[in-house]
């Protein structure tokens, strides 16, 4: 299986590429000290997977102004760095099926040790930038072993109602909604680009599956193969389900 620091080296690269001006290049490089100012982020990542993975940047790669024109440079390279962790634990999850998330993003001065270590070059200029990785999946804990009177009684398979099957193969349309939010007209009207409207609901909150007006089931937002997608933690009843489709017909 591929550690989060793969993962995290796949989506950086790409990241960079692409939000940074000047399209610069992510390539892996010998370590090399780092002089004073240096700066980094740390992530915290909790889950079926978990550990604290690090970044600490080159201090003279503020003066290059990658980010942006009239922005905070170091400000600029947390959000980007913040992005990347958050992309690398859904890719990570996305392909192995194992739960991970940023728990916990802050700033840091340097690290004592590096696991991998690169360059970033931009035009004629490059810049080391050092990562510690010490995400890890947890050891399993000792389980004792199942007796057969303790195994759960199988649960009865869901009945569905006769001639339901007529219905089985009639397509509907699934949205997912990641929250809402109630604003004046006058607000709405006001909006623009740029703006940014909070929902009712925490980035580590499951998001709805909808049919209809119906949630018919919840889960956590992933990315596949740069699309996003839904896994499913919860499921209605069949007979909530099909409730759904009652506005439909």
């Amino acid at each position: 299986m591929k550690s989060y620091l793969e993962y995290w080296t796949e989506v950086a690269a790409s990241l960079f590429s692409q939000a940074l001006a000047g399209e610069p290049e992510l390539v892996e490089s010998l370590p090399k000290p780092l002089g004073a100012g240096a700066f980094g982020f740390a992530a915290t990542i909790a889950g079926e997977v978990e550990g604290r993975f690090s970044v600490v940047l080159d201090p003279a790669i503020l003066d290059a102004v990658l980010v942006g024109e009239g922005m905070d440079q170091k400000a600029g390279w947390g959000e980007l760095l913040r992005e990347a962790a958050n992309a690398a634990a859904g890719e990570l999850l996305a392909k192995t099926g194992k739960k991970c998330r940023v728990e916990k993003f802050e700033e840091i001065t340097g690290e004592s040790k590096v696991s991998r270590a690169f360059q970033l070059k931009a035009g004629e200029r490059s810049f080391v930038i050092l990562v510690r990785d010490d995400v890890r999946a947890p050891k399993p804990a000792a389980q004792p072993a199942a007796r057969l009177d303790d195994a759960p009684a199988p649960e009865p398979p869901a009945v569905l109602s006769p001639g339901i099957n007529l219905l089985l193969d009639v397509e509907l349309e699934v949205s997912l909604r990641f929250g809402c939010k109630e604003l004046p007209l006058g607000e709405i009207l006001d909006l623009g680009p740029g703006d940014v409207v909070a929902l009712d609901r925490n980035v580590a909150d499951p998001v709805d599956l909808i049919v209809g007006d119906k949630i018919v089931a919840r889960g956590e937002v992933v990315l596949v193969s740069g699309n996003f997608g839904l896994r499913v933690t919860e499921v209605a009843s069949p007979r909530k389900r099909l409730e759904s489709i009652r506005c439909l017909f």
